[in-house]
């Protein structure tokens, strides 16, 4: 078979690579999962190295497909692989728990490994995730986080990946940043089989068990 010949069953897709970047148990893991399957991940894990989701939209008559690398938050699972996390990133999406203001506190040093790797022109979003969790006096305010996206750049998003409500949110978050990188970013294009929508794939990953005090929210 001469080069020139289509390869039945390929089809060519843009592609964008999003990268999911935060402390370990803000959320992210529950953040891509409701996005590309519509539906809460009700089993709670740590991530170990990266968990990678895809999901394919559509704008502008086209199909693009949007991979998100779920990142591990812990520096042990991260220090071999993050100069393979952050090749061929287009977009970034930093992620902190409104409950917990230690992860807020983290973004500078999330904001800073961005920096080094030459992504602070590329499309960024923070996500204050689990606003079903605590009482409204016990989340972080919306002004402080709103004053740090303001000095970043960052459009801000508030959210909770468990309530099927807050769904158009998380929606949002993802297709700002995809509609953001289709008018303004050059895209690549790859070879992808078939046709399918979404395809998963779960590295090796560690069971978080319950441990006595946890609080009864179950986004990590």
């Amino acid at each position: 078979m001469s080069n020139s010949q289509a390869i039945p069953g390929l089809t060519q897709k843009k592609v964008f690579k999003i990268i999911v970047l935060g402390d370990s148990g803000v959320g992210k893991t529950c953040l891509t999962y409701r996005f590309c399957e519509q539906k809460f991940l009700d089993i709670s894990e740590a991530t170990i190295g990266v968990d990678f989701r895809e999901r394919t939209i559509w704008i502008n008559n086209e199909d693009i497909k949007l991979q998100l690398w779920d990142t591990a938050g812990q520096e042990r699972f991260r220090k071999s692989m993050v100069q393979h996390y952050y090749r061929n990133v287009h977009a970034v999406v930093i992620v902190y728990d409104v409950t917990k203001p230690e992860t807020f506190h983290s973004i500078v040093s999330w904001m800073e490994e961005v920096e080094s790797h030459g992504l602070m022109n590329s499309p960024r979003v923070l996500v204050g995730n689990k606003c079903d969790c605590g009482t409204p006096e016990s989340r972080l305010a919306t002004t402080y986080a709103q004053r740090l996206a303001d000095k970043y750049g960052m459009p801000l998003f508030e959210t909770s990946a468990l309530l099927d409500s807050e769904c158009n949110t998380v929606e949002s978050i993802f297709m700002t940043l995809a509609h953001k990188l289709y008018s303004k970013q050059p895209l690549r294009v790859v070879s992808v089989e078939g046709e399918h929508s979404y395809n998963v794939v779960n590295l090796r990953r560690q069971k978080r068990q319950p441990q006595p005090g946890d609080s009864t929210c179950l986004c990590s």
